[in-house]
């Protein structure tokens, strides 16, 4: 029996307050395995989900492709996944430690792999393209806004690596969408779709389980990396992750089981969505205040908002997670460009 869930206002409740240990896995609803998948960063794993389909399990996100990831999931497919096959890899998005082991997956197990065009375009982009982030636009997009060359340099290097951890991709893939229902194993999922963590990122909904596979949108107890990239420098991901959470309030049960990307299923939907908009209100105002006092660039308001030291990988997000707020506040016009005698783009609260 599941913990009891919550409305509005209260603590968020984890029926599972102890993830599985690694390699193990854990029944989290009927027919629903959870496992966690280790990763070499400060967020340290990534959960994927088993939903039982048929005689064997269809596989939700991978982990990032290196040579310990392939270790894991072998070691599970021979211990606690034995004697049921793999049917089918979904995807939720095309962050590396979602779908960095797809294609290895996919041919190892013979697997199909169903994503979002999105996902599978922005995933094939820069595994056929590894180095395209180190080109001199993206470069002048960093020091355009602020950062110096030094740390330019290792953001466009070392802070990009993360980017590359895939193992490929399948040739051919089943495209998803919102508005789509997949059944698996005689239930059914609805597809939902959202974005400003990762564009036509897929989240799956079962009604008959009230089980909502959230991804990364909504998590328990930080908030998702929403980050404006040099490909897209005047993009709004913040307004579109705003809109996003907008929906699943408004779409979803308040009491539905959570089984997010990373940290721990709860319940309490709608107070942590209530949350995560308060959290994104206050970043803006701190943005705001340091703007009412001089013009900033957005490297300029990395340790407004960051306050830790950062390494580079660390740095790449923090920056482009700035410019999203950034970005957002001057399209709402609570921020306006400044004119300055050099060549880096400033903003001033309006």
């Amino acid at each position: 029996m599941l913990a009891k869930t919550k409305t509005d206002g209260e603590a968020l409740v984890y029926p599972y307050p102890e993830p599985p240990s690694s390699g193990s896995v854990l029944e989290v609803a009927p027919g629903i395995l959870w496992a966690r998948i280790p990763l070499p960063f400060r967020l340290d794993h990534i959960n994927v989900y088993l939903i039982e389909d048929g005689a064997g399990w269809a596989v939700l996100d991978t982990g990032i492709g290196n040579d310990a990831t392939r270790a894991l999931w072998e070691a599970m497919a021979q211990g606690p996944l034995a004697g049921r096959a793999f049917t089918r890899l979904i995807v939720t998005h095309a962050h590396p430690d979602h779908i960095g082991l797809a294609g290895w997956l996919c041919e190892r197990f013979g697997l199909a792999l169903l994503t979002s065009q999105t996902s599978y375009l922005s995933c094939l982009n820069v595994s056929l393209s590894p180095g395209a982030l180190d080109a001199k636009p993206y470069r002048d997009f960093y020091l355009r806004h602020g950062l110096d060359a030094a740390a330019t340099q290792r953001v466009a290097t070392q802070g990009h690596a993360y980017l590359r951890m895939v193992s490929g991709l399948p040739p051919t893939f089943e495209r998803i969408v919102a508005g789509d229902t997949i059944e698996i194993g005689g239930r059914s999922f609805e597809v939902l779709t959202g974005n400003g963590h990762a564009p036509e990122q897929v989240m799956l909904y079962c009604a008959a389980d009230n089980v909502f596979l959230a991804a990364d949108q909504v998590l328990a107890k930080i908030t998702p990396n929403i980050s404006v990239w040099a490909v897209e420098p005047a993009g709004d991901p913040l307004g579109l992750y705003l809109r996003s959470l907008g929906e699943i309030r408004a779409r979803l049960p308040a009491d539905a089981l959570v089984l997010p990307g990373h940290q721990l299923p709860f319940y309490g939907l709608n107070a942590r969505t209530a949350e995560l908009i308060a959290h994104h209100e206050k970043r803006c105002a701190l943005i705001a205040a340091a703007c009412r006092a001089a013009p900033r660039s957005a490297a300029e308001l990395v340790p407004v908002l960051f306050t830790r030291q950062l390494d580079p990988h660390q740095m790449s997000f923090a920056f482009s997670e700035t410019l999203a707020h950034v970005n957002y506040m001057l399209r709402r016009g609570e921020l306006t460009w400044a004119k300055g005698s050099d060549a880096v783009e400033r903003v001033v609260a309006a």
